[in-house]
């Protein structure tokens, strides 16, 4: 059995799952209802007349009157039988990640093949035409590579094209890559991407939807779960895209997030390229080179080794000797293990002096550390 939600037994996870299958249910009145009555339990075990009451449409009564159980269930055994690899993080579980939470829309559930603590990293979202020229797939995978060497995650929809680019980029720079799926979690699409699946997870990557088991590739699932890859990021960079491009749609997304938007430039001659010209106009931020995009942001001053162990690697040493591993051999601020461990500033300024009167860092000025032992 793997460990789906901590302190979440499979009855309480089975109603979380019947909710999400609710149709026309929508992350907005999950939550609402999930206020009003307590819990994904207490949902069903109210009358048709509560429902009513709060506007659910009668489609989702019907269904909250009698759940598709079976369909649930196999939710349920995706996520219990298949590994230690298969999670289910709900909207209040503690490793739900917090920048996905921050949206107006986050999924209520996401179905995580792979590390979970990949989502917690920070990331930069990369998209991108799926047909691409040689010259922009060569910019996607060297920005991919560069950027994970400097402390960043790589976050894409393994598609084809710049997507694709972008995860085989980080793999190479040996970093954390995590890739959202519009089709359920036992599916990989397209299917040739399976070997480049296996080595994401191989890799302490991810693989998330928040599409329920049995559900394929629908075309209208893909721009949906575009908010998920900008919601995960810090910033979104756009790598050649047509005007009507999918990756627009992911922009667009990522501003109404108040996320940053980032865009490779392109001749104007390229049809490829029209679509991140058109960004630029509209003020997303020209990139030329990856250090454009590194000097946003102080936490990619820690390097990939540091920024990015999970947190779940720390259990089994003392926690002075855990936080040792996220504090680089160049100044490293509180701030920025704070944002790398998730850990308070207290707990870390409390280690940081055990660490130093044991010889293990030195402070410097500013308050940052360097790691000496």
């Amino acid at each position: 059995m793997s460990d789906t939600t901590p302190d979440m037994d499979s009855t309480t996870l089975r109603f979380w799952l019947a909710l999400h299958r609710a149709p026309l249910i929508g992350s907005l009145r999950f939550r609402r209802l999930i206020a009003h009555f307590g819990s994904p339990r207490d949902v069903f075990e109210a009358s048709r007349f509560d429902w009513s009451s709060l506007g659910v449409p009668a489609k989702t009564m019907d269904y909250l009157s009698a759940p598709d159980w079976s369909a649930v269930d196999a939710d349920l055994r995706w996520a219990l039988d298949g590994g230690a690899g298969h999670h289910c993080l709900t909207l209040d579980h503690a490793a739900y990640p917090e920048l996905l939470r921050e949206i107006a829309d986050p999924p209520a559930v996401l179905f995580v093949n792979g590390n979970p603590a990949a989502l917690s990293v920070r990331h930069i979202a990369m998209v991108g035409s799926r047909s691409p020229t040689p010259t922009g797939e060569r910019i996607a995978r060297e920005f991919a590579r560069e950027l994970v060497s400097r402390g960043a995650g790589v976050i894409s929809g393994l598609a084809l094209g710049i997507d694709a680019a972008s995860h085989r980029g980080a793999l190479e720079g040996q970093g954390i890559t995590v890739a959202v799926a519009g089709t359920g979690p036992e599916h990989i699409y397209p299917r040739h991407h399976a070997s480049l699946a296996e080595e994401i997870l191989a890799r302490d990557g991810a693989l998330i939807t928040e599409y329920p088991t049995g559900t394929g590739p629908l075309a209208a699932n893909f721009p949906r779960r575009n908010r998920i890859i900008s919601g995960l990021a810090l910033g979104t960079l756009v790598v050649e895209a047509a005007p009507r491009s999918g990756s627009l749609i992911t922009a667009r997304m990522a501003l109404e997030q108040n996320r940053d938007v980032f865009a490779v430039p392109g001749s104007i001659h390229s049809s490829q390229s029209r679509g991140c010209n058109q960004l630029i106009q509209q003020g997303a931020k020209l990139i030329q080179d990856p250090s454009d995009i590194i000097e946003e942001y102080s936490i990619f001053s820690v390097p990939y080794a540091a920024a990015s162990i999970p947190k779940s690697d720390m259990g089994g040493a003392s926690e002075e000797d855990g936080l040792l591993k996220y504090i680089a051999y160049e100044p490293t601020t509180v701030d920025t293990l704070v944002a790398a461990t998730g850990l308070s500033a207290d707990i870390i300024v409390a280690t940081l002096l055990d660490l130093e009167l044991r010889g293990r860092v030195e402070s410097m000025p500013g308050g940052a550390y360097i790691r000496v032992g």
